[in-house]
């Protein structure tokens, strides 16, 4: 933990844990509900290194830090033992964050995956050049390794998932290795309490055991607010044991067996109607518009239930290895065919994040900006998909491309051929369609910085809002005044729209949308925050107009703010402007107007 002795002595000094009710953040600073304020030591805490200053209100004990204080957040909280929690919780669509769940707690089980695919390619390598018999005990032994992987997949099923659906991981994993046990797994004419079981083959299918853990969250919290605390340590596992496993049998595996044979049956249909190269080459092609739009984990639990069932993936992971390769080749073909320094190291960063399997920088950083990269991207992987699905292409593991030997599987080294044959054509075809395509005219793009004489440079920042200009000393409110969030600007709103004073990419957006963080293509950091205190109005009055990840240009729309009621509710409406990473630029001047009308420049960033 990056802040642990930080956040230790934070909770020392404000009382210890038995003093805290509950902490909450903003963008700059964290918000403690104390039981007795007078145990809070607030010159020591303002003596640490990391705080700006401390601000004790009504509402609450604010220990102001900066733009860092969300990741000390988390991790104060997990020394505390409490909820990750904000000051306002955002409603997401029930589909998305089923999906945002199963990304998060999948990620850490795609690594023995991957390693289990890998083991299979190479095993294959070494038994083909006689290094290693497959008849020897070594074989035998590392084969078992990949077999036991995918077998025990409910396992690491029910340890991933577990924690983040709040059930005990130990009680978890008990349920998964009874379902995978030789009497259950598989076995025929089973009942429980006179209800017949059918027969399921639980390493087969991670549905049960996923419905099995949600059901056991449900079940602890319930025990949890029922049962004497006295009692809850002795009882409280063996009635979970007790209420989950029949509930599981008789219910969950039946319901997880059909969703599995549904997924199957819907995708084995679209296979022997149009093909499976049909649904590789339409997802190669059109992978980086889902990761733009946070659509790219739709596909978690069907690849996953491929692999579950078949022992195979003919569809999804050959597509997003050939498309991950194909926006590598599309952004490479425009470094190549750019000429200026700055737009040769972002093509040439991103690139290299792509042929890494991390394409968002190239999606987002370029992409978005210049457009042409997904016809580039669409030509290139839908060619790669296209040829792969043509050729019936297998993936024996969700790898990306360098675990590509794991496409050896069972010594079908014909499969290994075509699987780099399509990562091939989806790379080259995208690479010479962005370099025939070309970099369009960037006049829409933000300015380059210019020039100021033989050693400077400078950077014109736009204004967010009409209004008057303040100084940003005037500033009620001690970490903007200070500077130490930065040089800015404050602007008293004439207007009840916020603007982008750049173009670049939101970064952050807090929930109650009072703030927010622009990065610009030149690496410069912009936070505007609107009004003071404004978070405790929990987002009432705020509506965001943009969401983080998104591309905005200057003058765009970012927030709609009610500053006549926010006024009436008693609050300081100032819109303040700063740049976050002042210390790596030489200076931030303000503007000398004092009335802005929303086409000026306000700040000046010397570089």
């Amino acid at each position: 933990m990056k802040y642990k002795e930080f956040c230790e002595q934070i909770i020392e000094l404000v009382g210890g844990k038995n003093n805290i009710e509950a902490v909450v953040h903003c963008m700059t600073r964290l918000r403690f509900t104390l039981k007795d304020r007078n145990k809070a030591k607030t010159d020591d805490i303002k003596a640490l290194k990391d705080v700006i200053d401390v601000v004790s209100n009504e509402v609450a004990y604010q220990i102001i830090i900066g733009t860092q204080v969300a990741q000390i957040h988390e991790e104060l909280l997990q020394l505390l033992g409490l909820e990750t929690s904000v000051e306002k919780k955002v409603k997401k669509n029930p589909v998305k964050a089923v999906l945002d769940v199963l990304s998060e707690c999948m990620n850490p089980i795609l690594e023995p995956m991957m390693a289990a695919g890998i083991i299979a390619g190479l095993l294959s390598i070494v038994s083909l050049t006689g290094l290693i018999s497959p008849e020897s005990s070594t074989y035998f032994i590392y084969d078992t390794l990949r077999q036991a992987v995918f077998y025990f997949l409910p396992v690491y099923m029910a340890m991933a998932f577990a924690k983040r659906l709040h059930a005990s991981p130990y009680l978890a994993v008990t349920i998964a290795v009874t379902l995978l046990s030789v009497g259950i797994n598989g076995v025929e004419g089973l009942n429980v309490f006179g209800i017949n079981l059918p027969t399921i083959t639980y390493s087969n299918s991670f549905f049960p055991i996923l419905l099995g853990v949600w059901f056991m969250g449900y079940v602890t919290k319930a025990l949890e607010k029922l049962m004497p605390q006295a009692l809850q340590y002795f009882f409280n596992p063996v009635l979970t044991l007790v209420i989950c496993l029949p509930i599981t049998l008789a219910l969950f595996g039946p319901i997880g067996t059909w969703l599995s044979d549904l997924l199957n049956l819907v995708f084995q249909f679209l296979m022997n109607t149009f093909g499976n190269w049909s649904a590789v080459m339409l997802y190669a092609a059109c992978q980086p518009f889902l990761i733009m739009m946070g659509a790219g984990n739709f596909i978690i639990p069907i690849y996953m239930n491929f692999y579950a069932t078949q022992g195979f993936d003919p569809i999804f992971t050959l597509a997003w290895i050939v498309s991950d390769i194909a926006v590598c080749g599309a952004v490479l073909g425009y470094f190549f065919k750019a000429k200026d320094a700055k737009q040769k190291q972002l093509f040439g960063t991103t690139a290299f994040s792509a042929f890494m399997g991390i394409t968002e920088p190239a999606v987002y950083g370029v992409f978005v900006k210049y457009r042409r990269p997904f016809v580039a991207v669409m030509i290139g992987g839908g060619l790669g998909g296209l040829f792969g699905g043509l050729m019936g292409v297998k993936s024996y593991a969700p790898v990306t491309l360098f675990g590509i030997t794991s496409f050896i599987g069972n010594n079908e080294y014909m499969n290994f051929y075509c699987a780099v044959g399509a990562v091939i054509i989806g790379f080259i075809g995208a690479f010479i369609a962005a370099y025939l395509l070309g970099i369009p005219q960037e006049e829409h793009v933000q300015e380059e910085p210019k020039r100021m004489n033989s050693t400077f440079t400078k950077t014109e920042i736009g204004v967010p809002v009409k209004g008057r200009a303040v100084a940003l000393a005037q500033v009620n409110d001690k970490a903007f005044s200070t500077g130490a969030l930065g040089k800015g600007i404050a602007i008293q709103p004439e207007e009840n729209i916020i603007h982008s004073p750049v173009e670049g990419e939101v970064v952050s957006l807090f929930p109650t949308n009072h703030a927010i963080g622009i990065k610009t293509s030149y690496g410069i950091e912009v936070l505007i925050h609107i009004g003071i205190d404004t978070v405790e109005l929990e987002g009432k009055y705020f509506e965001g107009m943009v969401k983080q990840g998104d591309h905005v240009k200057v003058g765009e729309p970012l927030i709609k703010a009610d500053f006549e009621a926010i006024t009436k509710e008693g609050y300081d409406t100032t819109v303040i402007m700063v740049i976050t990473n002042t210390a790596d630029y030489l200076d931030v001047l303000p503007s000398t107007e004092t009335i802005f009308t929303g086409k000026e420049n306000c700040l000046t960033v010397i570089v």
